[in-house]
């Protein structure tokens, strides 16, 4: 098997590999991730129980990972609201995507909370000689995510699990100043702006050429 480099959550296309035919709400089939060593990473196809029976004994290679499913149709209106749980789950899906190194530990622990929350079911558990793969499956949307576990000690568990809380509060207060309403100026503060013949020359002469480093959309947040 090859070194999977490639983390990326695998999303349901809705029907069956051999078939074609989608799926509808409630019905059963089967999630297959495949180990596919050209783009060094994971396969995901879907098989519906009538296809599963014929394919399962013929598909070369094998699927490196496989369990039941069941399909939830996407709800199309969903209440907008924001919760823990959602932060959680969206870090998580950002540090898959990214997938830098350094997050490997915190994605685990990220991972189990989602799991003690039943957010995120886990389907597998699969050894590759060099690391331990984990599988979970979107309790809603039926997205896969895979997750090493990096075997933790326990006073390590601790540290981790300090730092994605620090990174969580980070998250929050990021989000809660970009949704901050800038505040209207006053009429007596308007007065005070309006443009004058010299502000209709500067303006008529366009804006003061900017460093390359110092414009806008430049500057990353961390």
């Amino acid at each position: 098997m090859a070194i999977i480099q490639d983390w990326k959550i695998r999303s349901t296309h809705a029907r069956c590999e051999v078939s074609g035919e989608p799926f509808l709400d409630g019905d059963q089939f089967y999630t297959c991730i495949f180990d596919e060593p050209a783009s060094d990473g994971f396969l995901r196809r879907d098989y519906s129980t009538t296809a599963w029976k014929k394919v399962r004994k013929k598909l070369d290679p094998p699927p490196f990972s496989f369990w039941k499913s069941t399909y939830k149709a996407p709800v199309r209106a969903t209440e907008d609201h924001r919760t823990a749980d959602t932060s959680v789950e969206g870090m998580l899906r950002r540090f898959i995507d990214e997938d830098d190194p350094r997050t490997e530990k915190a994605r685990y622990i990220l991972a189990l909370m989602l799991e003690r929350k039943k957010t995120l079911i886990p389907t597998d558990v699969k050894e590759t000689g060099t690391r331990t793969l984990l599988f979970y499956e979107h309790a809603d949307n039926g997205d896969v995510f895979i997750v090493t576990d990096p075997g933790l000690r326990l006073a390590e568990i601790e540290s981790v699990q300090r730092e994605v809380v620090d990174l969580l509060s980070e998250e929050d207060r990021r989000v809660s100043e970009e949704s901050e309403p800038v505040p209207e100026m006053a009429d007596s503060d308007a007065n005070d702006h309006k443009m004058g013949p010299e502000d209709d020359a500067e303006a008529a002469a366009g804006p003061e050429e900017m460093p390359e480093g110092a414009r806008p959309g430049n500057t990353k947040v961390k």
